[in-house]
Order: C-alpha cells, then sequence, then structure tokens
C-alpha cells in the first residue's frame, strides 16, 4: 500500500517523478524511500496501535535534536521534516501519523551481525549516542512505551499466566516454566538496581539491534536511527539489547537451538565498541553488571515469548501454532548458554588494556 496524496502534499511533495518504493524490513512502522528529482527521504507511519501516544516521539525527537544542534553540532542526527504548516508529524484522519525523514545519502544498514567489527561499530555508536547527550535533562524526556524494560512488571504477567493461561500449553511449557522460576534471581538484582543509585538514568535508546545502525560505504558507524523508543533508562536495556541479538548467530526464529551459541569475538566488540564511548560515563557499579546485562534482556524476553504463548499469543500473534513456544525454548537456551560462558567472558574484558570491570 503506497502512502496517500494527501500524505504526500503535507511536505509538498508532488506525486509526478515521484519514486515511491516499500521497505519491508521494519517489524512495527510501515515505511517507504520517496525520491524525487534532487533528494530522497524515508516516509515512515507510526504504529499507533503499538505507540499509544505518537506525540511524545515527536516532542521527544525534537528536543533531543535541539540539544545535540547547540551542543553537539557535528553530530549527524537525521531530525524529521516539518510539514508545510509546521507540524512535527502529518496526522491523516482514518490512517494515522506520518514523519518525513531525510535520507542518508551513501548510507546502508545491516540485518544481521556477520562480523565483530559490525557489532564494535554498532556498540560505539548507541554508546556516543547515550555519552553526547550525558547532559541532556533526561526527565524532559517522555515515555514513549510505558514498561516498556520493566523486568518486574513482566515477571508479574508470567505469573499471572500461569494462573489464568490456556492449560493444555501450560503443562507443555513445564520445563520452560521451571527454568524461569528457578532463574528469578535475575528479577531480584533488577529490582535492587532499582534501588541503587549508582544506576543513572540515562538517555537510552532500548531498541539496539543492528537494523537501527547507519553505516558508511567502509561499513563504519555513521548514527543510530529509529528513535521511538529513546527515553529514560539504564545502561543494562542497551547492552542488553545488544547482546541478545548480536552474540548468536541464530535469531530468536531459530528452531534448531543446536545453532544457538556465544561468540566470545563479539562479546569482545561490544565491550570495546561501546566503552570506547562510555568509559567515563559507566561508575564500577554499571560495569558490574554488564554480563548481567545480557542475562536481563534475554530472560526477559524469554519470559515475554512464553507469557503470550500461554495467553494464546494474543501480543506478538504468530504465523504457526507453537511460534512463540519455540521462541521462549531459543532465548532459554541462548540464556543458558551465556551463563555457562559467563566466567570466560568476565576474563575476557578484566584483562583488557583499555577498559575493565572494576575501573572507576
Amino acid at each position: 500500500m503506497k502512502p496517500s496524496v494527501e500524505v504526500l502534499d503535507a511536505y509538498d511533495l508532488p506525486i509526478e517523478n515521484l519514486l515511491v518504493e516499500p521497505i519491508n524490513t521494519g517489524l512495527i512502522n510501515s515505511t517507504w524511500f520517496i525520491k524525487n528529482s534532487h533528494q530522497s527521504f524515508i516516509l515512515q507511519k507510526v504504529n499507533d496501535n503499538v505507540f499509544k501516544n505518537p506525540g511524545a516521539i515527536a516532542t521527544n525527537i525534537r528536543l533531543i535534536a535541539d540539544y545535540l544542534s547547540k551542543h553537539q553540532p557535528r553530530y549527524l542526527f537525521a531530525q524529521p521534516v516539518q510539514t508545510k504548516s509546521g507540524e512535527e508529524m502529518k496526522y491523516i484522519k482514518g490512517s494515522g501519523y506520518y514523519r518525513l525523514i531525510p535520507f542518508i545519502e551513501n548510507s546502508h544498514t545491516i540485518t544481521t551481525v556477520e562480523k565483530p567489527g559490525q557489532a564494535f561499530e554498532a556498540a560505539k555508536k548507541f554508546g556516543e549516542f547515550t555519552r553526547l547527550l550525558s547532559g541532556f535533562p533526561v526527565g524532559k524526556l517522555q515515555t514513549t512505551l510505558p514498561d516498556f524494560h520493566n523486568l518486574a512488571l513482566r515477571y508479574q504477567q508470567f505469573l499471572a499466566a500461569l494462573e489464568n493461561g490456556n492449560q493444555p500449553r501450560i503443562l507443555e511449557s513445564k520445563e520452560l516454566i521451571k527454568f524461569i522460576k528457578d532463574n528469578r534471581n535475575i528479577v531480584e538484582i533488577y529490582e535492587e538496581i532499582l534501588r541503587n543509585p549508582s544506576f543513572k538514568l540515562r538517555v537510552t535508546h532500548h531498541d539496539t539491534k543492528i537494523s537501527n545502525v547507519l553505516f558508511d560505504k567502509e561499513n563504519k558507524g555513521l548514527c543510530v536511527i529509529d528513535l521511538d523508543t529513546v527515553m529514560p533508562g539504564y545502561s543494562i536495556s542497551d547492552v542488553g539489547d545488544m547482546m541478545r541479538t548480536y552474540l548468536s548467530p541464530a535469531n530468536e526464529e531459530e528452531k534448531d537451538f543446536s545453532k544457538i551459541e556465544i561468540r566470545e569475538a563479539y562479546f569482545k566488540s561490544i565491550w570495546e565498541g561501546y566503552m570506547s564511548e562510555m568509559q567515563n560515563e559507566l561508575n564500577r557499579e554499571e560495569r558490574h553488571h554488564f554480563i548481567y546485562s545480557g542475562k536481563f534482556m534475554i530472560y526477559m524476553q524469554a519470559i515475554r515469548f512464553l507469557t503470550d504463548y500461554l495467553n494464546n499469543d494474543t501480543y506478538y500473534g504468530a504465523r504457526y501454532e507453537e511460534q512463540n513456544f519455540v521462541r521462549a525454548g531459543n532465548q532459554i537456551v541462548l540464556l543458558k548458554r551465556l551463563m555457562e560462558k559467563e566466567e570466560l567472558l568476565k576474563s575476557l574484558i578484566n584483562t583488557n588494556r583499555n577498559y575493565n570491570l572494576v575501573q572507576k
């Protein structure tokens, strides 16, 4: 489906001689590549079933853009184009909210991390984004997805599903349920972090998959994109999501669990890339929980998949009968692999000459 003429007209883009191509890699928003005779853009329709208050996204991005323009003017930031009437987004009744973003020429994205260098560049860019915004008054940011990474809430939702969910599916999932219950200490550590003043609320991306980084022709990171989930948060969210999505060659849809592994070189690249920007930002407690970040995020995603399965796939949906059951099992195996290598991973970064877990 192409965007309507009303949307294009709001941005003064005449339909004549306009190239409009859908981009189908995103899971949440609808996206198109648009090119006229002299400029290219990315047009997105914001999914307001997921983001209940699209205006909060627009406000956050404008505040961040203004801050970076004033304090970090050399940083490449793809700020949305205003409509002819000066709006941050265009609302079309019966259709939804749209935004137009300049396309960064000679840039590209990747969907799968295939080299440690890619993990390094992505981690560096996410670290840079947070570091450059270290002086930003984080309290001004609105929460675009309430409780997005609230592990305590996710665990309570899991327990509720055990009480009220699909009984045959609960019986089928007893081994997965036992593993989640046996590792509830991951929730307890999260709750301790919330009470620990050493953990600083920062401008956090919250969705650090590799496709949210733009790369140049030499595969060097340019900037981070897709800022819908930028909110106040903790380092464990960004670091954890990188570990969850970069460490294994098998993604969360893989049914053959023998393909799931923890690649030490990729872990080392995440650590070195992120710390190359955040070494003077993260304190001792935050560094100490670096590996925990991966456990936090993988465990939470396993809970979310399993909870949805027990609730008859009402949140994520399913393309086949046991998709969320498979996803949950996949993430639990990934978590087990990470836990098996935890001491090895600690040794890798504690022997790093530039940064280690106990500095600062």
